[in-house]
């Protein structure tokens, strides 16, 4: 941005600035500007704010028409780039869209702060033209490393030639080596887009040229890599990454579990001879600090990360990819609440540069907007190297139930066993943690619940713990029942991929299991592990949640058996269809992606219904226009908007009387509709009781207009009340 076109001049006329800071305020606060001080629009700074100081961002705009010596005063400028125009637009639409204070959308910007000061600089050593007075087997070995010139650390040096820091500091007192300042090291290598350029399929070199042709038209585009799993989706947009690179644009691939992606880093470093940069939850803090310095100074080039490196800040993006793009983990449900695929599509517009969005089962929105023109699809029908889709079947469990006691079909079992004689192998797959959902006596009909939520505790029979999911209450498994006493007589009801492990020890006692689910003990770095055992072929049948389903490639898998797949289509939720499918699409692509003949056995009481006959039939499209037909009919996203309020406090009364003010204030109209107040179908959660308002409205209509009247209309907040509203919801829980 030019100087003359700011909204607002460094000169004496103009002392005071808008801060924006990460708080829910509805607008920027002013702040003087102290004599001699240079800011800008997106100058990081620090400002006091009550009786502490925090951090802030200058904002566009004016300020209040205040005088400026009435005003406190900025109390630092950090010496950080500045947040560009592009990211304050869209921190901007995002408070709009999703009428959050634009202070906690900044706030998702300036969660390093540590990062706003620059790096420190090393104190190191560089090889002189001096010889030392005498030479001895460890100074040689010192000379002939350091006489490339460059510059090394004291230690770093006295490590890599294996010798004492005296010999080190000997050289230096003789003049052998001078003081120099290092810079601090780049946290990634920079890629090379010519590292090791792939032999593409001709499909693959038609999707390749399409998206790069998109990078070089340097403007904004949309496009779908639409494939089947074990495609190539990766090493096509790989080919967009690199022509981004080619012209000296910074990279973002948003993945939905990054810190289980460990292959996804690999395949990357095999392609450019460098991993990406890193950003996830997972990431220690003083990585992360630097991750966030060195993507502001452009030193870092391609980020690889979750939702939430959608708000670094990048000085020179050229290109988003968002893989896996119909995955719910893009949703992010706590404070800000905003779908990361779609804002990184409005992050593209802003910065008119491309996106390319990537699935094997694309988004019912993602396919609309190819079917209606405003986003390219590039198409990938055949698996990479010829390798046959696995092939499906379902079992009717009517006519196939599983033994007295058990959860697998005999069916299922007989194909473990034949895979497991082949030397294969098996993925048992079960969207469900823990041993059991529900524990009951058998005496008196007690069932645990949560003291904190309207939900039942799940036993977690490895760690001996009855577990809530939703607000983490955790008590031990006891001997006899609370209610009536009776001891031995607690019964777990129903499935959880513990229990499928104890069946399947049961049939198979020689075969080797692992248990794949996100809350196992040793977290994430015990499940890249047995991720990687599991491609190395160290496990024989593989009991899985559903993160097995996300991206993994596992070479000998030959069998994907789904126990339970009639569990996503009995909860309520609108997307429920389309969930399901993808979800079981994506499990079963788990198996045959090297070319060794694969199944996919599916165990449902439903095999006529339209999910399991798609998922079997292989039809995808005739899915989707199945799908997209009744969402049209029904009015509901992509053909319709929709809004969720949740209304909550610690009195079932509070919550209920807020939720029903909030309807009476509701304006009229003849595009959209209030449904509700309810209770929720999660009524409770973390003890606070919880109240839904749905608001259904035409795909034209202003809903946050609507809302915005409508929750100024209605009752303050008062007490414990607190209101959250969701734009776009994914979940109706």
């Amino acid at each position: 941005m030019k100087q003359d076109s700011l909204p607002f001049r460094l000169e004496a006329e103009r002392l005071s600035v808008p801060v924006l800071v990460p708080m829910p305020a509805e607008r920027p606060y002013s702040y003087a500007v102290p004599d001699g001080m240079h800011v800008e629009p997106g100058s990081i700074v620090r400002v006091p704010l009550g009786p502490r100081e925090v951090a802030g961002i200058v904002w566009d705009g004016s300020t209040d028409a205040v005088d400026p010596k009435k005003l406190r005063p900025i109390s630092e400028v950090f010496d950080c780039p500045p947040v560009d125009e592009g990211m304050r637009r869209l921190v901007d639409w995002i408070s709009s869209y999703t009428l959050s204070p634009p202070g906690m959308v900044a706030r998702m910007l300036l969660r390093a702060p540590e990062a706003f000061d620059p790096q420190l600089w090393t104190e190191g050593l560089q090889r002189t033209e001096n010889e030392p007075d005498r030479m001895t087997a460890a100074r040689t070995r010192v000379l002939e490393l350091s006489s490339d010139g460059l510059a090394w650390t004291r230690s770093g040096l006295a490590h890599a030639a294996g010798v004492s820091l005296t010999v080190i500091d000997g050289l230096k007192a003789q003049g052998v080596f001078e003081p120099v300042m290092i810079p601090p090291r780049p946290v990634v290598a920079a890629p090379d887009p010519g590292y090791a350029v792939p032999d593409l399929t001709d499909d693959q070199k038609a999707a390749a040229e399409m998206l790069r042709g998109g990078v070089a038209a340097g403007e904004f585009s949309v496009t779908l890599v639409d494939g089947v799993t074990g495609s190539g989706k990766t090493e096509v947009y790989f080919e967009a990454i690199a022509a981004a690179l080619e012209k000296d644009k910074q990279v973002l691939i948003l993945l939905p579990e990054i810190a289980l992606t460990q292959a996804f880093l690999e395949r990357f470093h095999d392609r450019f001879g460098a991993k990406p940069a890193e950003w996830h939850s997972d990431l220690p803090p003083r990585m992360r600090e630097k991750v966030w310095r060195q993507v502001a100074e452009g030193t870092v080039r391609v980020v690889a990360g979750a939702r939430s490196a959608l708000f670094l800040p990048f000085n020179n993006l050229g290109l988003i990819v968002v893989d896996e793009e119909h995955d719910p983990a893009y949703k992010q449900e706590d404070r800000v609440y905003y779908h990361a695929r779609d804002m990184a599509v409005v992050r593209g517009h802003i910065g008119s540069f491309p996106v390319v969005l990537a699935s094997a089962t694309p988004s019912v929105e993602s396919q609309v907007n190819v079917l209606q023109g405003r986003y390219r699809r590039a198409a990938l029908s055949q698996r990479f190297a010829d390798a046959a889709m696995p092939d499906i079947k379902a079992i009717d469990m009517r006519k196939s139930p599983p033994a007295r006691g058990g959860f697998l079909s005999p069916v299922l079992v007989d194909h473990v066993r034949q895979t497991l004689a082949r030397g294969e192998q098996s993925l048992l797959f079960l969207n469900r943690r823990g041993y059991a959902p529900l524990t009951l006596c058998r005496v008196c009909g007690h069932r645990f619940q949560c003291p904190d939520c309207s939900s039942w505790l799940v036993e977690h029979r490895f760690r001996g713990q009855l577990v809530c999911h939703h607000c983490g209450h955790h008590e031990k498994r006891p001997d006899a029942c609370p209610e009536c006493g009776t001891f031995d007589h607690l019964v777990a009801c129903g499935p959880g991929v513990e229990r499928i492990a104890e069946e399947v020890v049961g049939h198979f006692p020689d075969a080797r299991t692992i248990v794949l689910s996100s809350d196992i003990m040793g977290g994430v770095k015990r499940l890249r592990l047995e991720l990687e055992a599991i491609a190395n072929g160290d496990a024989d049948i593989v009991i899985g949640t559903q993160l097995v389903a996300k991206g993994h490639n596992f070479p000998n898998m030959t069998l994907v058996g789904v126990v339970d797949a009639d569990l996503g289509l009995a909860n309520g939720d609108p997307r429920a269809a389309e969930r399901t499918f993808q979800l079981l699409s994506q499990v079963t692509g788990r198996a045959g992606r090297t070319g060794k003949k694969s199944h996919g056995l599916l165990q449902t009481y439903q095999p006529d219904h339209p999910v399991m006959r798609a998922i079997v039939s292989g039809d995808a499209e005739a899915f989707y226009e199945k799908e997209i037909a009744e969402r049209e009919r029904s009015h509901l996203p992509p053909f319709g908007r929709l809004a969720g309020i949740i209304v909550s406090a610690q009195t079932r009364a509070e919550a209920e009387s807020h939720a029903r003010g909030l309807r009476r204030a509701a304006p009229a109209s003849d595009d959209i509709h209030v449904l509700g107040p309810a209770e929720a179908p999660l009524a409770l959660i973390g003890g606070r009781h919880r109240f839904r308002l749905l608001v259904q409205g035409d795909r034209r209509s202003d809903m946050q207009g609507y809302i915005r009247d409508m929750l100024a209309a209605g009752p303050k907040i008062r007490g414990s009340v607190r209101v959250s509203v969701d734009i776009d919801p994914q979940s109706f829980l």
